[in-house]
């Protein structure tokens, strides 16, 4: 069975190790690309992220897929420090883990932060033991992404939201011309001459195009199981943020009464 590394048709079970080799390559360069890449763009993204995440109580349990270098994890620490929520940062990549622990005690992070390599297709969690799950800028390169879905909604307690920050799709066709020009004409050369390394920063572009447009993944949330699933674009829809809901116990019940 194949599927897509970038442009690149390859054996699905041999895309795990691919990403992981460009994630560990690019690891010690990666915040600092983010800010070259997209002219600190991706800072108000994740802030605006992150100020819509539904933490309203007291000791919340959020697993951050994909949780790399710890900005997501850093920005909630930081945003509802008040409810001491507790973070499980989860990521392929132990290279990006050990950045994102070594930042940790930079900021003098120490406390209510969890970390663990592991797939996000495949969590070593327990059923319903997180009341957020988020993913940022990591869905895309998951070999299947349905089961990042699956598992994510069997992670999540009852009523708990599942909220991912993805590149998507320009909605006008004049900034999807100029963002096209340039993703492909600068960015793998930034890579080459700031990271040393073009081929990664060229699957990295190719992966934004391969990934599904915005109503292709609101659809995919639903078909997996979620509720109230919905979408925003954050820049023209050069990125957007998706959300959706598990369905609480309540919601079942009534769901089962009306089937008889």
């Amino acid at each position: 069975m194949f599927t897509d590394f970038g442009f690149k048709n390859v054996e699905s079970a041999v895309k795990k190790k691919l990403v992981q080799g460009v994630f560990k390559n690019v690891a010690s360069n990666y915040d600092r690309m983010n800010d070259v890449m997209s002219g600190g763009l991706h800072r108000y993204w994740k802030d605006y992220f992150i100020s819509n995440l539904p933490i309203e109580k007291s000791a919340c349990q959020v697993l951050d897929l994909a949780g790399g270098t710890g900005d997501i994890a850093f920005g909630i620490v930081e945003n509802f420090n008040h409810l001491i929520p507790e973070i499980t940062l989860c990521d392929l990549t132990y290279d990006m883990i050990e950045v994102g622990q070594n930042r940790a005690i930079n900021k003098g992070i120490l406390h209510n932060l969890n970390w663990t390599v592991g797939n996000a297709e495949s969590t070593p969690f327990e059923d319903a033991s997180f009341d957020l799950v988020t993913i940022s800028f990591g869905l895309r390169n998951c070999t299947y992404k349905e089961k990042v879905l699956s598992d994510a909604l069997r992670v999540l307690k009852p009523g708990g939201s599942f909220f991912c920050l993805e590149f998507s799709k320009p909605i006008s066709r004049v900034l999807k011309q100029a963002y096209d020009c340039y993703s492909f004409s600068v960015i793998p050369k930034m890579g080459k001459l700031i990271a040393q390394d073009q081929e990664s920063y060229k699957y990295l572009v190719e992966s934004i195009r391969k990934f599904p447009d915005q109503e292709t993944l609101k659809n995919m949330m639903m078909d997996t199981g979620f509720i109230h699933a919905s979408y925003k674009n954050l820049t023209g829809g050069i990125v957007a943020i998706h959300k959706a809901q598990k369905i609480t116990e309540k919601e079942t019940i009534i769901v089962k009464s009306s089937q008889f």
